[in-house]
């Protein structure tokens, strides 16, 4: 059981080095001896590519000192027309600042622990409906994280007016960063509705019009706790309601 301050929740929101084997000339040996070294040399090569080769689909060497050997024509593959022959690297996230609205924000995923009738199940869940919630902060795109939420439940419609508002015509937030650092679930075996309390940590949340001058007024941080409750049906997990505790 946690006391966390009691606080006013706010609304959210990265050679073959051409080794060039110098070119050895016989000329000035006899015939014989000039085939003795060839032969002698055509030897050492060989025993050196017999020392540093693998079968074919066997594992490298332990020791890692023994490396391929490219080569252009297998290593390079050869250019079409209109194909593209470099991989491009994925986008990096950049979170929101005053300069500019957050960038490649990461989609949540929700965990198979979340689909669960359990109490850890439920745990998972409130875990990822925060997750959407941030999502939905950041980049304005409520589509998954209302899906969670029953039609019931007017906390959840309030936040959803807000995150509208915090992307009206351009308009953008920067921080709001919610964590949940405690859950305690009041599970009832065999029953439908069940019912949580959370902590709920929020950043302190700034707002910047389409111009990139200040938008709404500031939001400061917030910890509070929660009594949420959801219900779980054949699509899974909703929550019903969503109210502070005082």
């Amino acid at each position: 059981m946690f006391d966390p301050p009691r606080l006013t929740h706010r609304s959210p929101k990265q050679l073959l080095g051409s080794r060039t084997m110098p070119r050895q000339t016989f000329m000035s040996f006899p015939s014989v001896r000039a085939r003795q070294a060839v032969a002698a040399l055509a030897f050492a090569v060989l025993l050196c590519g017999c020392q540093g080769s693998s079968t074919p689909g066997s594992p490298a060497s332990p020791t890692g000192t023994t490396t391929a050997t490219p080569t252009s024509s297998a290593s390079s593959p050869i250019a079409l027309p209109g194909s593209a022959t470099t991989e491009t690297a994925p986008a990096l996230y950049k979170p929101a600042d005053a300069k500019g609205k957050a960038q490649n924000v990461p989609v949540p995923v929700m965990p198979d622990l979340a689909k669960e009738n359990s109490k850890a199940g439920l745990e998972a869940f409130i875990g990822y409906w925060y997750a959407q919630q941030n999502y939905a902060a950041e980049t304005g795109d409520q589509s998954m994280w209302s899906q969670l939420s029953a039609p019931e439940c007017q906390t959840c419609k309030r936040i959803e007016k807000g995150i509208s508002d915090s992307h009206i015509h351009g308009r953008w937030s920067v921080g709001g960063s919610i964590s949940i650092p405690a859950i305690e679930s009041l599970w009832l075996d065999g029953a439908r509705n069940q019912q949580a309390k959370v902590q709920v940590i929020q950043e302190q949340i700034d707002y910047f019009n389409a111009d990139g001058t200040p938008g709404r007024a500031s939001e400061a941080a917030t910890n509070s706790a929660f009594g949420l409750f959801a219900t779980y049906g054949s699509a899974g997990w909703t929550v019903t309601n969503l109210g502070i505790i005082n």
